[in-house]
């Protein structure tokens, strides 16, 4: 049974953590929050962009809302690989985990061919593990050329990549892009729930990894990114219009009371 309706901060929800963004315009990521990872080293999935740091591709717009934005320039990060797109790639890795609750994102999409956003979370043992033993939720992944459709996916050993747990809902009027949507899971020790604006549209229980490893059982942090290209939404074309913007309006994360 979905909580979606419940008080937040009421007996069953407690806030745990959020930023709503209410910082001066230009100002890059609460530092106390917030991590960036740079480099073009492709993240895995053969990306094209290289990630900034600072507030070159990340930035509060003055009006409550985070920016990533990825740029079609030439950009060269520390890591010496040179890249014809930049974007930013935030993380709450050492200042911000949590096992179970509620995440949830108000979010504005981009759009166009090859541009790939993702609010999610990695478990925070991929230091020792490694991916996907350290698990993986994707909270929202989207795809620019297909701005109806929404997916949610969980990796872990023996099904990660193309075999992950995957669900996706498809709005039946209009695009991700034209406004905000929030994107959220509800996550317990033993089921993880997707919502779109709180419609419940894919859950994953151990009984469905036939017998593989559940890994949702410690604490996973949050990463909210802007790839251009890759393996998962194919790369940009002519039709492709750049700058494009992730617009978040609040992270918010909950835990049971």
């Amino acid at each position: 049974m979905s909580l979606i309706n419940e008080p937040r901060e009421g007996t069953k929800w407690v806030l745990a953590f959020s930023d709503e963004f209410n910082a001066p315009i230009s100002s890059p990521p609460d530092p106390k929050k917030w991590t960036h990872e740079v480099g073009g080293g492709g993240f895995g999935n053969n990306e094209l962009q290289s990630y900034t740091a600072g507030s070159k591709n990340a930035f509060h717009d003055g009006k409550g809302h985070l920016i990533i934005e990825a740029r079609k320039e030439p950009t060269t990060g520390p890591d010496g690989i040179a890249r014809e797109y930049s974007s930013a790639r935030l993380v709450t890795r050492g200042k911000f985990s949590q096992a179970y609750g509620r995440f949830e994102a108000r979010i504005k999409q981009p759009i166009g061919q090859g541009i790939w956003p993702a609010f999610w979370l990695l478990g925070d043992d991929i230091g020792h593990v490694g991916w996907p033993t350290c698990g993986e939720v994707d909270i929202m992944e989207y795809r620019g050329q297909h701005p109806k459709v929404q997916v949610g996916s969980a990796h872990g050993p023996g099904y990660s990549g193309d075999q992950c747990k995957s669900g996706k809902t498809e709005l039946k009027e209009g695009t991700l892009a034209d406004g905000y949507h929030t994107y959220a899971i509800e996550w317990e020790p033993n089921q993880i729930r997707w919502f779109l604006d709180d419609h419940c549209y894919h859950t994953v229980t151990p009984a469905d990894l036939g017998g593989k490893k559940w890994v949702y059982d410690h604490p996973f942090f949050i990463i909210l990114n802007m790839a251009v290209g890759g393996n998962y939404g194919g790369n940009p074309d002519a039709t492709t219009q750049l700058p494009q913007r992730l617009t978040v309006d609040w992270v918010k994360v909950f835990r049971k009371a």
